[in-house]
């Protein structure tokens, strides 16, 4: 999206660290602000920050009724929704033989169940309005390269990641743009995120390697900030990015990930017939297109 002013942004997550940052971000570009969020003293604190001209909503991502009850709370204060974050997210670390039911089932319900709630609830309503809109899913650049000790959260934000590269062909020319926000390390309260675990999902494989995690120090002092964070994402919307990336460090591996893909495909003669008659199964125009809009910005 071009231009933000007046415009309505909903979201998820949204009451604290990145969300709160990406909300402050959005206010200064002259939008609407909707922020939904699990946890009350969270939903103060926005309230107190974003003052009385936007609407905080407590909303459980995973509960689909309290999502479309909280789009209609949404419009009934501004009229229609345009952009919509889908930034609530959790998070478990540790060795995949650790991992309970429990924690893979925890996860992929508010990191990926929630994002799918945000989709199908708010998508129809953005298409209904033809004005125009923005879906940004929250993913990591865990999601793009993902690393030992996390599969469960690599996975789920790999999903996002996906979920974006697939939507943005099929939405672009209606007017709805897709984006996967892959931020580095950011100053947030991910690590906090174990006070809203349901009961019948508390089980955990992970409990002691989570005490040697909080015991090995803090290095907060080396992370982004949210504002600064919130800026970023801000700068991508308006710039209608495919992904939207906060560091430069991931570029090596990046580039390490795409060279093993490309150096992974196989040597033989290609049919014709096939790749013409399944064009969209191996070409997904969309990344030729970022690829060009990136190169465009630095030129």
């Amino acid at each position: 999206m071009q231009n933000l002013q007046g415009r309505t942004a909903f979201i998820t997550g949204g009451a604290s660290g990145i969300g709160l940052g990406i909300a402050r971000a959005l206010q200064r570009a002259g939008m609407n602000i909707v922020v939904a969020d699990i946890r009350d003293d969270h939903l103060a604190e926005a309230r107190a920050v974003l003052g009385a001209d936007a609407l905080a909503l407590k909303l459980d991502v995973t509960d689909r009724v309290a999502f479309a009850a909280a789009a209609d709370a949404a419009e009934a204060r501004f009229g229609k929704i345009h952009i919509l974050c889908n930034n609530a997210g959790v998070a478990v670390v540790g060795p995949a033989e650790l991992a309970s039911f429990a924690d893979w089932d925890w996860t992929l319900g508010v990191n990926l169940g929630g994002t799918i709630n945000g989709v199908v609830t708010i998508l129809p309503r953005i298409l209904a309005h033809g004005e125009g809109g923005h879906i940004v899913n929250t993913a990591s650049m865990s999601g793009v390269l993902p690393h030992p000790g996390a599969v469960i959260y690599g996975v789920t934000k790999a999903a996002a990641v996906s979920m974006m590269e697939s939507m943005r062909a099929e939405l672009e020319p209606r007017g709805v743009i897709c984006s996967a926000f892959c931020p580095g390390p950011v100053q947030s309260n991910i690590a906090e995120a174990g006070k809203t675990r349901p009961a019948e999902l508390a089980e955990t494989g992970y409990a002691e390697s989570d005490k040697r995690r909080q015991q090995g120090g803090n290095f907060a002092h080396l992370y982004k900030t949210a504002d600064e964070i919130g800026e970023r994402v801000r700068e991508g919307i308006e710039g209608d990015e495919l992904y939207i990336l906060t560091h430069s460090e991931f570029r090596d591996g990046v580039a390490d990930r795409a060279a093993a893909m490309v150096a992974s495909v196989p040597d033989v003669p290609e049919n014709p017939e096939l790749k013409a008659t399944f064009a969209v199964l191996f070409r997904n125009p969309v990344h030729a297109a970022e690829r060009d809009r990136q190169e465009a910005k630095r030129s």
